[in-house]
C-alpha cells in the first residue's frame, strides 16, 4: 500500500523529493489512510525505481547538496491504474485505540476514560478543522476534484467521530450517575 500511496502522490505530474512526498502525505493521506514514515518512503522509492515505476534524478538543493527527485513513469502509472481499476475492494481495517481503552475501562475507571475520550474529541476537532481548510484549498484547482471528494469525506468522518465521542462522553456521565445511585 505504501507503494501505491507514493505512486498516487506522484501521479499528479509533479517531480517530488522523498521529503516533499512525506510533507504531502502528512497533509493529505492522513485524512483517510496513514502517512508513511520517512524511512518507509525512501525504501519504497528505491524499490519502485528498481521496478521501473519511478525515475529519479539529482537536482541542486543548495550550494553544498543535491536532492533526489522522483517522477512516476508510464509503467508506474499503468501499475497504479491497474490497481485502482482491478483490485478487489477490501473492508477498511479499524484499529481504534481509544475504543480499545474504553473496552478495557474496568482497568482505568470513569475519570481516566473521560480524559481519554476528551483527548480523542479534541483530536477529531483539529482534524475536522484541517479537513475544512483543505477543502477550501482544493476547490481552487480543477485537477483536485477527486482529492477534494476524499477531503470532503474526511470532513464528514471527523465530524461523525467527534459526535460519537460526545455521545460516548454522555454515556460515561450516565454510568457515573448510575454508579452513585447504586452506592446510595
Amino acid at each position: 500500500m505504501t507503494a501505491f500511496a507514493l505512486l498516487g502522490l506522484l501521479s499528479f505530474e509533479r517531480e517530488l523529493s522523498g521529503y516533499d512526498l512525506k510533507k504531502w502525505a502528512d497533509n493529505s493521506l492522513r485524512f483517510f489512510y496513514w502517512s508513511p514514515a520517512t524511512s518507509q518512503i525512501y525504501n519504497e522509492l528505491k524499490r519502485l525505481e528498481r521496478l521501473g515505476y519511478v525515475s529519479a534524478r539529482e537536482t541542486p538543493q543548495d550550494e553544498l547538496r543535491n536532492k533526489r527527485v522522483y517522477r512516476i513513469t508510464v509503467a508506474g502509472r499503468d501499475a497504479l491504474a491497474a490497481w485502482v481499476e482491478d483490485s478487489p475492494v477490501e473492508p477498511p481495517v479499524l484499529k481504534h485505540s481509544v475504543m480499545m481503552r474504553v473496552w478495557l475501562g474496568h482497568l482505568a475507571g470513569g475519570e481516566r476514560l473521560r480524559e481519554i475520550v476528551e483527548q480523542h474529541r479534541s483530536y477529531c476537532e483539529a482534524m475536522l478543522a484541517d479537513a475544512q481548510h483543505s477543502v477550501e484549498g482544493a476547490r481552487a484547482d480543477e485537477r483536485w476534484e477527486y482529492p477534494q471528494l476524499v477531503v470532503t469525506w474526511a470532513e464528514s468522518y471527523f465530524r461523525n467521530e467527534r459526535d460519537a465521542a460526545d455521545r460516548l462522553l454522555a454515556q460515561l456521565d450516565a454510568m457515573e450517575v448510575d454508579a452513585m445511585d447504586v452506592e446510595v
